[in-house]
């Protein structure tokens, strides 16, 4: 009703031409949006020059569309740039961390940075330069770790360890991540399906299943990143590409297909699901499934030598050198110490924890690495 006041006479005397006629036709018609205002508005109407007509025609037709088109649009003061997520990271000066951090960054992230007191390593000072923001702080001081979580919109652990870092550190992170009301939480994972292996196959996989467990029971949402075997570790410390002796070691079947990622494809993917806030409870990616005899084929390839296969035996052999690894050389509080690479190698080969279908193509802007860039690219 309050527009009918906004038409002035000049209005209606411009708007002729529109007859009775047509107004009783429009009564018939019955539109949603008739008005008693817009029909009387209609009979006042007289002849004018039909380009008159035309313009008050229009005029008529505006008035009749609904009451929320017509709305005029607030004012809104000028929108401000969102400010960058922030993202709390945990065990940032560590080789993963530190990528973590780094992608991060690039993707445009704020980075809180938790390091212990005194932490003297250069990647501290190389993360304040890059923008990060770095805290000292006690892990076993509530209070402190709360604090240093607020605000974050993922807490990301890259800390590594035995059970006093993967589940009683990991805890202390957890529950101030929780106080701080802190939505998201991803747990230093980074490995082949251990939730597909039976207890007792993989200790330090076997620690991480217990984090979890207890991970599971709060009341953050959390997203594990298993990314399989680090493609890096072909170059050396996995006893599986003999470089010297140009073979390709292995235990079973030289058909079982192999999970394998790098650890910067690995950090890039771990920084986008940090800000990605719909991650589900498992991420799974490979860099490339290979089998044994594709390791072959990609370390003829990278280095123009021809590699052949060596095959040690069946999966009960090296489940036998593992047991006497572990009690020649127990070394219980090594975090890595021999036998545990074995037995990441019998977990692999089994086939149990390979991955099914492969989360990949959710953050399409990384690209994956293949093994003969990697094995092309050692010194």
């Amino acid at each position: 009703m309050g527009r009918a006041a906004g038409f002035s006479p000049a209005v209606r005397l411009l708007s002729g031409g529109l007859s009775r006629r047509r107004a009783d036709s429009r009564r018939k018609a019955g539109s949603p949006f008739q008005s008693h205002t817009s029909l009387a508005l209609a009979d006042e109407l007289v002849c004018g020059p039909p380009v008159l007509l035309a313009a008050c025609h229009a005029a008529v037709l505006i008035y009749q569309l609904p009451p929320f088109i017509l709305a005029e649009a607030p004012i809104l003061p000028p929108s401000r740039p969102a400010a960058p997520a922030l993202i709390v990271l945990a065990g940032a000066t560590g080789d993963l961390g530190f990528r973590i951090a780094q992608a991060l960054l690039e993707r445009g992230a704020q980075v809180r940075a938790l390091v212990r007191p005194g932490n003297t390593k250069p990647e501290v000072a190389q993360l304040r330069e890059r923008g990060a923001a770095i805290v000292e702080v006690d892990f076993k001081d509530a209070a402190a770790l709360t604090r240093a979580c607020a605000g974050a919109g993922c807490v990301v652990s890259a800390l590594s360890g035995l059970r006093d870092v993967i589940v009683d550190a990991q805890t202390h992170l957890l529950d101030a991540a929780v106080a701080a009301g802190v939505p998201r939480f991803i747990p230093s994972d980074y490995s082949i399906d251990f939730t597909k292996l039976p207890e007792g196959s993989n200790r330090n996989l076997d620690l991480r299943r217990e984090f979890g467990r207890h991970l599971d029971r709060m009341p953050i949402k959390a997203t594990s990143i298993l990314n399989g075997m680090f493609m890096d570790l072909l170059t050396g410390q996995a006893p599986l590409v003999l470089f010297k002796l140009k073979r390709i070691l292995y235990w079973g079947s030289a058909d079982q297909p192999l999970d394998f990622t790098t650890i910067a494809n690995t950090a890039e993917y771990t920084a986008a699901a940090a800000l990605d806030p719909s991650t589900p409870r498992y991420l799974r990616v490979a860099g490339e499934v290979a089998t044994i005899r594709d390791l072959q084929a990609a370390a003829s390839t990278a280095t123009g030598q021809q590699f052949r296969r060596l095959r040690a035996g069946g999966l009960w052999v090296l489940k036998l050198m593992i047991r006497l690894t572990r009690r020649l050389v127990p070394a219980r509080n090594e975090v890595f110490p021999p036998w545990q690479g074995m037995q990441y190698l019998h977990n692999m080969f089994t086939g149990l924890p390979k991955f099914g279908a492969l989360d990949n193509a959710r953050y399409p802007d990384i690209r994956w690495t293949p093994i003969r860039e990697v094995l092309a690219a050692r010194p």
